[in-house]
C-alpha cells in the first residue's frame, strides 16, 4: 500500500523539499515520518505548506533586494591592503580571504569570508579581483590592491 507525503529534506532518487511524492507505507512510517524528513500529505499539511512556501518567497525576495543594494556597493568599492614585500614584489606571507574579511568589516560590510571566493592566496603585489557570493543568486565583484606596506 502506497501513502503520500511531502518531503521536508532533499532526498536523493525520491525528490525535493516540498515535493509530494507516493512512497510504500512502511518506508513513510519506519524512516521518512520518525526521521522528519517527510509529513503526512493531508489537506491541513498542504495548506501549512503552501502558506510556509508564500512566507518563504517573500522573504528570498527581500533578501535578494538587500543584497543586491549590498552589490552595488562593494562593486563600487576599491580596498587597498598593505602588506609586507621583497624587492621583487613577492609579499612575506600571503592575502587571503581572512584579510579581505577584515577589510571589508571595516568599511562596514558584513561578509563572512567563506563567502568570498578567492581561489588562492595572493602573493605579489598588484590590483586584483574576486567574487563574493552575497545570496545564491547574487555575485560581487570586490576589486582590491596590494601595495607595499611602509615600515
Amino acid at each position: 500500500m502506497n501513502v503520500q507525503v511531502i518531503l521536508n529534506e532533499d532526498l536523493p532518487n525520491l525528490g525535493r523539499p516540498g515535493d509530494v511524492v507516493r512512497v510504500r507505507a512502511g518506508y513513510a512510517r519506519n524512516y521518512l515520518l520518525p526521521r522528519k524528513l517527510a509529513v503526512e500529505a493531508n489537506s491541513r499539511n498542504l495548506r501549512a505548506f503552501e502558506h510556509q512556501r508564500r512566507l518563504a518567497m517573500v522573504k528570498r525576495e527581500t533578501l535578494r533586494a538587500q543584497a543586491m543594494t549590498e552589490k552595488e556597493k562593494i562593486e563600487s568599492l576599491h580596498l587597498t591592503l598593505a602588506a609586507h614585500a621583497g624587492e621583487e614584489g613577492k609579499l612575506f606571507g600571503s592575502v587571503t580571504n581572512l584579510d579581505l574579511e577584515r577589510a571589508l568589516h571595516e568599511r562596514g560590510f558584513a561578509v563572512d569570508r567563506r563567502r568570498i571566493l578567492l581561489a588562492e592566496p595572493i602573493k605579489q603585489l598588484g590590483d586584483y579581483s574576486v567574487t563574493v557570493r552575497l545570496q545564491p543568486e547574487v555575485d560581487a565583484n570586490l576589486k582590491f590592491s596590494v601595495a607595499a606596506a611602509t615600515a
